[in-house]
């Protein structure tokens, strides 16, 4: 196991190592782009040229690299162009928010899928129609349309929750989750659309197999059958969509965090990737590589814990 987990980290930074040259030399055809950006739109080419020389943009590209990346691995992420801030404190203070939405809405996600699906799987009738029919509202309706329908009816007419901003948990719990609410309900509401479908059609999978078949001929109560075997041999598949689901939350965060204004990390990635301020961008992308493969190291550690079938060594 300590093998395989290796194994996926130095993976992991190989993939980090070759999506950042990749990005870093695609922005290089932009670097007279993020110059004139600095400079603002009545440099002259000589002002651009001069910033180039000054961030050091006209040295040979596999140079410029080596020294950001050997930068990396000594901690040292570089400074931002626009905001003048070193690069990992800059994201890590912004992942707070972010995290304070993603890991509530997963979490409310991740129960409420559990529930919708194992009920619709095991009782069948209006509650797997209901069970549906969430499902199918969750994948019709994007994110943003949902974001400015709440909006409407819980901030401006209602004027339950604040419509923008964020206030730290620190600071007031109670604004902390008022400003949050809205923005985790608009990824509840995706999130139990794609796993409740999971977990109904593991579920009725699993019910339908020949031991499930045996458990209720033995007059083992269905509750402990479906709760204490089935699930636990459904949560195995169901762990692969709510891998998923944390990184598409936070690939959501980019659209939410801008509607609703909030200091995070998809609105930092969102106006860097604007402005081509590319410390903070390959910072980003080091961080996004990091976190896909946490996530399926973690997934696939957890599927070795409940099926020990599903091991790897």
């Amino acid at each position: 196991m300590i093998g395989y987990s290796l194994r996926r980290i130095a993976s992991g930074v190989v993939l980090a190592i070759l999506v950042t040259f990749i990005t870093y030399w695609l922005l290089s055809f932009s670097f007279d782009g993020i110059a004139a950006n600095l400079l603002g739109a009545a440099a002259s080419p000589e002002a651009i040229e001069a910033k180039k020389t000054e961030l050091g943009l006209n040295r040979p590209l596999i140079l410029q690299y080596a020294d950001w990346i050997f930068g990396v691995f000594r901690g040292d992420f570089g400074i931002s162009y626009f905001t003048s801030e070193p690069v990992a404190p800059a994201v890590i203070q912004r992942l707070g928010v972010t995290f304070s939405i993603v890991l509530v809405a997963l979490a409310i996600s991740t129960i409420l899928s559990v529930i919708l699906g194992v009920l619709a799987a095991s009782r069948a009738g209006a509650v797997d129609r209901a069970a549906q029919g969430v499902s199918l509202i969750g994948h019709l309706l994007p994110n943003l349309l949902i974001a400015i329908a709440l909006v409407v009816v819980f901030a401006i007419n209602l004027r339950w929750f604040p419509a923008t901003g964020f206030t730290p948990f620190s600071e007031s719990p109670s604004a902390w989750a008022a400003a949050i609410t809205i923005p985790v309900i608009v990824l509840v509401i995706n999130g139990v659309a794609n796993m409740s479908a999971q977990v109904r059609g593991t579920m009725i999978g699993e019910l339908q197999k020949d031991y499930v078949r045996v458990l209720r001929s033995r007059g083992i109560p269905t509750r402990v059958i479906v709760y204490k075997h089935a699930l636990r041999n459904a949560a195995s598949p169901a762990l692969v969509v709510l891998s998923l689901e944390v990184i598409g939350m936070f690939g959501g965060a980019i659209i939410i965090e801008n509607v609703f204004a909030l200091p995070g990390f998809g609105s930092f990635a969102f106006n860097s990737s604007l402005q081509g301020d590319l410390p903070v961008i390959l910072g980003i992308i080091v961080f996004g590589v990091s976190l896909v493969v946490f996530v399926n190291l973690v997934t696939d550690l957890v599927n070795g814990w409940l099926n020990p079938k599903a091991r790897v060594h």
